[in-house]
């Protein structure tokens, strides 16, 4: 079967954040050439078709693919991570049946203020909130409590997240505040800071989606804060990446992991994810507060939710041509129906 992979290339300058950005932002392409090498070993041909500034050469070297499935790993259009819904709605007027979220469940996952908003509507715990949008005045924080965790609104790969991103007083909260607006050039989220074991949830599936072995991310005494920074998940080099350990699976009581498990596939259904996906979660008191919902999460073979699926008995390979199946479930029955 013929496959394009498509990923996002990166602007020689970037348009937002930091310098050190790049190194999330370039590991797109190495990401599809890793389903690639999976896909062949299926048999597949899968061509690298990478998303750069000129729209129109995408399109083009993108027939002349002639693929029958199209794996998505766009997370965004030259540098503009807002626009990863708009790569997705562009594939679906083009008519091709793609792997991965559709266009509505990757924006409003990649909201992080809407997504908590539904999470809100739907009775799922999430830490309590409020957004900040640029040039507007802060609401007073009475009813949020110290210690508070300011993030930029709609980045993921834990962008613009450091060890100064809880704050522990007025004047520290509005700092932040500012760097967010002036760095990221978006809203600032404020929520406050939930201290617990941090849990990542991966799923896989649409009808009948399955909770994939659930992975804890354990900190080492010593790190200034026990959150997953940036450079802790991208700077190798660096003692955050060092006291950041992944451990799956993670030891939980049985109705821990069954709190989870329901509260992570709840979060699937209603923010309309597909294929696959992974919830963020910090347990707290026996409460698991959903963080974020990301519906387009790295699939590298190192990555969290392939590290899961490898647990739960489903090699990498076998993960990608399973990603690429229930695409082709998609095209059948939109076949059948015409």
């Amino acid at each position: 079967m013929n496959v394009a992979v498509c990923f996002n290339q990166v602007p020689p300058k970037l348009l937002k954040g930091e310098a050190g950005d790049r190194i999330s932002e370039e590991g797109a392409e190495t990401e599809a050439r890793a389903v690639r090498r999976a896909l062949s070993e299926f048999g597949h041909r899968a061509v690298l078709v990478p998303l750069g500034a000129d729209i129109a050469a995408f399109i083009t070297e993108l027939r002349a693919a002639e693929p029958a499935i199209v794996f998505n790993l766009c997370e965004g259009f030259w540098g503009d991570s807002r626009k990863e819904m708009h790569v997705a709605a562009l594939l679906d007027l083009l008519g091709y049946v793609y792997t991965g979220a559709p266009s509505l469940a990757l924006g409003l996952t990649q909201d992080k203020v809407r997504t908590k908003d539904l999470l809100v509507h739907h009775h799922l715990p999430t830490p309590r909130y409020f957004l900040v949008e640029i040039g507007e005045q802060y609401p007073k924080t009475c009813d949020l409590t110290y210690p508070l965790f300011v993030k930029p609104r709609f980045e993921d790969a834990s962008l613009g997240i450091t060890t100064a991103s809880i704050v522990e007083s007025e004047g520290e909260l509005k700092k932040r505040i500012q760097y967010v607006h002036e760095a990221y050039r978006q809203g600032a989220l404020v929520e406050e800071y939930i201290e617990g074991r941090e849990i990542n949830a991966a799923v896989i599936g649409n009808a009948s989606p399955e909770a994939l072995p659930l992975s804890e991310i354990c900190f080492r005494s010593g790190l200034a804060r026990s959150i997953v920074s940036y450079e802790g998940k991208w700077c190798e080099d660096s003692p955050e990446f060092a006291g950041t350990e992944p451990v799956c699976p993670a030891p939980l009581s049985t109705e821990e992991e069954f709190l989870l498990r329901d509260v992570t596939l709840r979060a699937y259904k209603i923010l309309e994810c597909r294929d696959y996906a992974r919830v963020d979660i910090r347990l707290r008191g026996g409460i698991p507060y959903i963080l974020e919902i990301n519906a387009n999460p790295d699939i590298s073979p190192d990555a969290g939710l392939s590290r899961a699926a490898r647990v739960g008995g489903i090699p990498y390979p076998q993960l990608i041509e399973d990603i690429l199946n229930m695409s082709i479930k998609r095209k059948e029955a939109l076949h059948a129906k015409s």
